[in-house]
Order: structure tokens, then C-alpha cells, then sequence
């Protein structure tokens, strides 16, 4: 019962950190988003980062969901379903798209390659396998 709950503890943390920046927060932002030549290469927008948000808070609902059984979460349940979607959202992100993001990532150097190398991508690879785990119980 320690993954789920960590798992769900993560998510709701990271969820937490989106909706503030959308509030207007920029503790953390310049190390949260990709860097190509000193300039970002995208700003996000408040609707998008309230999505991000609210599709975090949405894992640590199938986490709690999943990992504790709850409302006949059985193997091929929605639940069992939706842990394994979100195990490959993470695990994708893990790999990244092979320029910005991710262990495969060309544009390194910058803040945010700094820190998706050494926390973002692992997180997103130990939020990955966690998914994949509670869903094979």
C-alpha cells in the first residue's frame, strides 16, 4: 500500500506546483520549461498548465484508485486500464521527443536539461514503473 500512496502523494504535489503557476507563481519556472539558444522554446499557457494540473491530480486519483482497490478496481477494470495509460504517458515522457525532453535529448546545456536529466525524466521514469506496478497487482 506504499506505492499507491506515494505515487499518489507525488502527483498531487506536482499537481499542486502547476495550479500555482497558472496562478501566477514563478518559483521553479525557469528550471521547468526548455531552453533553445537563452530563449524559451515555448510559454505555456494558464489554460494549458491548469490542464497539466488537473491531469496530475486526475493520476493521483487512478493511483489511489488502482493501488487501493477502490470501486472493484479488478484486473481489466478502468482503473487497471487507466494505471497502465498513465505508466506509458510517464514512460514516454521518460524518453522524451529526442530534441528537448527526455534521456535522449540533443539541446542539453540549459537549465531545464540540467534538471530533466537529473530529476525530471528519472521522476517521470520512477512515476512510470510505480503505474506499472500497482496496475499488475
Amino acid at each position: 500500500m506504499i506505492v499507491p500512496a506515494l505515487l499518489a502523494s507525488a502527483l498531487t504535489l506536482l499537481a499542486g506546483l502547476h495550479f500555482y503557476w497558472a496562478a501566477g507563481g514563478t518559483w521553479g519556472m525557469r528550471q521547468a520549461v526548455p531552453e533553445v539558444n537563452g530563449r524559451r522554446a515555448f510559454t505555456p499557457s494558464r489554460p494549458a498548465t491548469v490542464a497539466v494540473g488537473l491531469a496530475l491530480a486526475g493520476a493521483a486519483c487512478v493511483a489511489i484508485l488502482r493501488g487501493f482497490r477502490l470501486f472493484s478496481s479488478f484486473p481489466g477494470s478502468p482503473a487497471h486500464w487507466a494505471a497502465i495509460v498513465m505508466g506509458s504517458a510517464f514512460f514516454l515522457r521518460a524518453l522524451g521527443e529526442f530534441k528537448l525532453v527526455g534521456f535522449f535529448k540533443r539541446v542539453r546545456g540549459t537549465p531545464f536539461a540540467t534538471w530533466d536529466t537529473w530529476l525530471f525524466s528519472p521522476l517521470c521514469l520512477l512515476l512510470s514503473l510505480a503505474f506499472f506496478l500497482i496496475a499488475a497487482s
